[in-house]
């Protein structure tokens, strides 16, 4: 178990015992309010109302006899019958206190349905009352403090009555009645109070560590994903795990893990690939040029034969490594760069002319008018040149035609061109660098980086590109930008 476990452990354990001592202390604080309070009182209460009126209905059908057994068998409520002389019907006492609480009702300052006026059939009265019975520690009946029924009355204590056994007796401790494992009575009385207490840490230590569990699994296997993440593994740790009762944000924070590291292992793949497709790219023109210096030197009289060569590959690398660079500070680019509004129609304008007057062909401009984006004026110029160049380069000595069509707050710029075009499996892949389609039927020079860098430059204008086969043939070069309205 981690540091982290034990810390989620102790803190819910910390909340359930608080909860535990004060729910506790209040049943405490209640029974010792009971036990202040244990002194008789007068009860109104709706069954006290009820025990009244049956005391009254007893005496008219059944006599004095019956209602004495009446009295003598309330419990839970202790019914109290006074003849005219003061003495209670059972001969239990009646506290002063209690006494003068009945005089105070008969004189109309209490409740009238507290207490009650009986006459017999022999034209006795009798004062009907009913009190609160509370069980108080050391006492074995129902009854309140200092209300012990006769020796004669039923359930009274004595060698003659059914009440509970004295101590000493079969009952006592030891005997068959006595209290857990052969204790006094008091031992469970005393056990049973403080039970609740104990069961309920007993559950808290429980749930405390099932829950500290709960939470720290997930992220101790965050933490061995992490530590196989820094160790090169980056495959997903969380995709195939089972599914949690609950969709929580530990989970969540999983899958984000799993996505993360599909990025960084992406990403890696992309950089190695880069690497190896830049050292191929340089092995080719770095073997022409050893070649040609060592033709150089084993055939003086072909010096300038190689030396145009040599300025030839040298021209390549360098556009080469040019291009690299600017890809690579697109790419690392965490600032967007300064733009300003640019003429869209303008600008594809000089780009058709430049491409005119290198390549000898045509190439159409339809922009029926002026359209004005925000973009850094050379990073769009070399995108949409780029785009441009290389239909013409693929278009196999046919029309250029380049669109621009405003929509609304977008402007869109195609590019369009009658050569092979692209198979469908490789749409998505023009972007890519060094990716070339057919290049040994195209042999075209290029090393193809100039699509990612286009795809690069809209991307971070705020726009999109995207590659299509045209029905009567050829390729379809669709650039999208935001318009300034």
């Amino acid at each position: 178990m981690g540091r982290l476990f034990w810390k989620f452990f102790l803190s819910i354990l910390l909340a359930q015992v608080t909860a535990t001592i004060g729910i506790g202390g209040t049943l405490w604080l209640r029974d010792q309010a009971r036990q202040r309070n244990s002194e008789p009182t007068l009860d109104a209460s709706p069954p006290a109302t009820i025990m009244l009126d049956a005391a009254a209905a007893t005496l008219k059908h059944g006599g004095i006899d019956a209602l004495r057994d009446l009295a003598a068998g309330s419990r839970r409520m202790h019914l109290y019958v006074l003849d005219d002389q003061g003495h209670e019907l059972l001969g239990r006492p009646v506290s002063a206190k209690l006494r003068d609480e009945v005089e105070r009702n008969l004189q109309g300052d209490g409740p009238t349905h507290a207490v009650t006026q009986l006459t017999g059939a022999d034209g006795r009265r009798y004062t009907a009352f009913a009190s609160r019975a509370w069980h108080m520690p050391g006492m074995d009946g129902p009854g309140p403090r200092g209300f012990a029924p006769p020796a004669s009355a039923p359930g009274a204590r004595g060698p003659g009555g059914p009440g509970p056994r004295m101590e000493g007796g079969p009952g006592g401790p030891g005997g068959p009645g006595a209290g857990w494992f052969g204790l006094p009575p008091e031992f469970g009385r005393h056990v049973g109070r403080w039970l609740p207490i104990v069961a309920a840490m007993l559950a808290s230590l429980l749930f405390a560590a099932l829950l500290a569990w709960y939470f720290s699994r997930p992220i101790r296997a965050l933490q061995r994903a992490f530590d196989a993440a820094a160790a090169g593994d980056l495959a997903p740790k969380f995709a195939h795990a089972a599914p949690r009762l609950i969709g929580d944000e530990l989970a969540e924070l999983g899958h984000d893990f799993d996505r993360m590291s599909a990025q960084l292992r992406a990403l890696m793949d992309g950089q190695r690939r880069l690497l190896h497709d830049v050292s191929h790219e340089l092995r080719s023109p770095l073997a022409r040029l050893q070649a040609a210096i060592g033709l150089a030197h084993q055939q003086p009289d072909r010096l300038q034969a190689s030396l145009e060569r040599i300025e030839r590959e040298s021209v390549r690398m360098d556009r080469l490594v040019g291009e690299l660079l600017t890809l690579s500070r697109l790419e690392a680019a965490t600032a967007p760069p300064a733009t300003e509004p640019v003429d869209v129609v303008e600008m594809v304008d000089q780009i058709a002319d430049d491409a005119r007057f290198e390549a000898g062909v045509v190439v159409d401009v339809d922009a029926p008018e002026p359209v004005t984006v925000r973009a850094a004026p050379d990073l769009l110029w070399s995108a949409v040149e780029n785009i441009v160049r290389n239909a013409v380069k693929h278009g196999a000595g046919g029309r250029v035609h380049v669109c621009v069509h405003p929509d609304r707050e977008l402007v869109h710029i195609e590019v369009l061109d009658n050569g092979p075009g692209i198979a469908p499996e490789h749409l998505g892949d023009v972007f890519e660098p060094f990716f070339r389609s057919n290049p040994t039927r195209n042999n075209v020079d290029g090393h193809g980086l100039g699509l990612a860098i286009a795809k690069r430059v809209v991307e971070t204008h705020g726009g999109r590109i995207s590659a299509a086969n045209r029905a009567e043939g050829g390729l379809r070069m669709t650039i999208t930008l935001p318009r300034v309205v």
